[in-house]
């Protein structure tokens, strides 16, 4: 089948009750594995890049790959370009062919970022784009300060933002950071109801590696929908990779290694989609 619209997919998932994880890739095989993790469990999965990576891929070919292997799927798959924080890197996904981008005005003051995501959005639904905004800060998991409740998402603002610039969904900060964290997060289950019960788009987490299933879990029966997954899935790559060169026997090579780390990159998608689904609902 071909790409789906992220929107489309999110809205079934918060109408179903049950998570999607968005997961960053780098190249060829992490765009392939996650897919094929997805189709395991017959589950939609959400391909999602990082625009600070173009110096090694370049988001044109980020979008010929995963449209060549969503053709090919047997799960819905959406595209995604994460974290663009100027209104520029937003055009830039759109005319490389994303069908969904993210405007990350977070950082900004309210007016600003109302301004620069309503600008966003206002050329993406022109051709037919999703937008994914944020408000509330989610900063590094690094930082104590960063995952304190004065960066949390206030309701009363998320409401005002949606009704001024029309986004796609919203990344909300509840207790959640990127990265490794400085210490086990304690997401705020209450503010996630009450964000779910007032706002009518999606709500998205960022920083989602690390933080504890039970917790992700909830997060969903909260009202949760899109779980951004960078940190853990880079590092099952790197580990697994360690472990087979630390192994390996001579005249071994790179593409044997690919072999050799595929099924635990494979497993790990394949574990964040169930630990998503906490009540094994279909899509």
């Amino acid at each position: 089948m071909s790409l789906e619209k992220e929107s489309i997919l999110l809205k079934r998932a918060t109408d179903h009750g049950y998570g999607i994880p968005a997961i960053n890739v780098f190249d060829y095989e992490s765009i392939s594995w996650a897919i094929e993790a997805a189709e395991a469990e017959n589950m939609p999965i959400i391909i999602q890049f990082w625009p600070g990576l173009s110096k090694f891929i370049s988001l044109t070919q980020i979008v010929l790959i995963t449209k060549e292997l969503a053709h090919k799927a047997s799960v819905p798959v959406a595209l995604h370009l994460d974290h663009s924080n100027s209104y520029e890197i937003a055009m830039s996904g759109m005319v490389s062919g994303f069908p969904s981008v993210m405007i990350d005005g977070s950082s900004k003051p309210f007016e600003e970022n109302v301004k620069l995501s309503a600008d966003v959005v206002r050329c993406a639904h022109a051709v037919d784009v999703d937008v994914e905004a944020e408000l509330g800060h989610v900063g590094s998991g690094m930082e104590e300060n960063d995952l304190c409740i004065d960066h949390f998402t206030d309701p009363d603002k998320a409401e005002e933002f949606i009704d001024r610039t029309c986004v796609d969904s919203l990344a909300i900060a509840v207790g959640n950071g990127h990265g490794d964290y400085i210490r086990t997060p304690e997401l705020d289950f209450e503010r996630i109801k009450e964000l779910r019960s007032r706002l009518s788009i999606p709500l998205v987490m960022h920083g989602g590696s690390d933080i504890p299933s039970e917790q992700m879990k909830n997060a969903v029966r909260c009202g949760m929908s899109k779980f951004n997954i960078a940190t853990e899935y880079e590092r099952t790559f790197h580990n697994s990779m360690k472990y087979y060169l630390n192994n390996a026997k001579p005249h071994h090579y790179y593409l044997d290694g690919l072999q050799e780390i595929k099924s635990s990159c494979i497993d790990f998608v394949h574990d964040k989609i169930q630990m998503l689904n906490p009540d094994h609902r279909k899509m």
